[in-house]
């Protein structure tokens, strides 16, 4: 996603240098590394005063990249489930989700603070986050393979304690399988 949609007013060249900021930051990020602001304005080809232009601090740009991938990640929904039917939509997009939250983990304490100071930040991406949830289990509801009872934030907030409970990617894969036999159709009869 081109961070046009988050920053419409932008000039074209402004939005260029803002996109290259972002991945080079991005790649960065996802390798583990925490750059220089300097390094990362020298790999995007751009100076360090663009860079500030664009992202007054590392925590203004670990928020964008943060807001650039969630919304990639959430988008990710309507493919999913024209691909595949619901529950494998579902469990496929948890898999994205895990992906995108192992990516954040050099990242952790700046997010922790960032979302600690802007609380409609951090409300704004639980609704994102739920809408993408909802949609696949509305699908799935629909279809009758998953369960029609459970609320969005529930599954949301599963899904973050399962990934802060494990970094093995082996148990993780076993922890998302369960949650998600857990939300398919009939499992509220067995269970209650």
């Amino acid at each position: 996603m081109a961070t046009a949609d988050l920053e419409p007013r932008l000039r074209a060249d402004a939005r260029r240098n803002r996109d290259r900021l972002l991945e080079v930051a991005r790649t960065a990020f996802a390798a583990g590394q925490m750059p220089t602001l300097e390094a990362i304005a020298r790999d995007a080809g751009v100076g360090i005063g663009t860079f500030y232009r664009h992202f007054p601090t590392r925590e203004a740009l670990i928020e964008a990249v943060y807001r650039v991938e969630r919304a990639e990640l959430c988008a990710r929904v309507e493919p999913l489930l024209a691909e595949h039917g619901p529950v494998t939509a579902l469990r496929t997009w948890m898999n994205h989700y895990a992906d995108f939250i192992a990516t954040k983990r050099g990242m952790a304490e700046a997010l922790k603070v960032i979302i600690a100071e802007d609380t409609l930040a951090s409300a704004r991406a639980r609704e994102n986050l739920n809408a993408a949830v909802g949609g696949l289990l509305t699908a799935g509801a629909q279809e009758g393979s998953l369960r029609g009872d459970v609320r969005p934030d529930d599954v949301v907030s599963t899904l973050v304690g399962i990934f802060l409970a494990t970094d093995d990617h082996e148990q993780l894969g076993r922890m998302l399988d369960l949650l998600v036999d857990g939300l398919r159709a009939g499992a509220a009869a067995k269970h209650g």
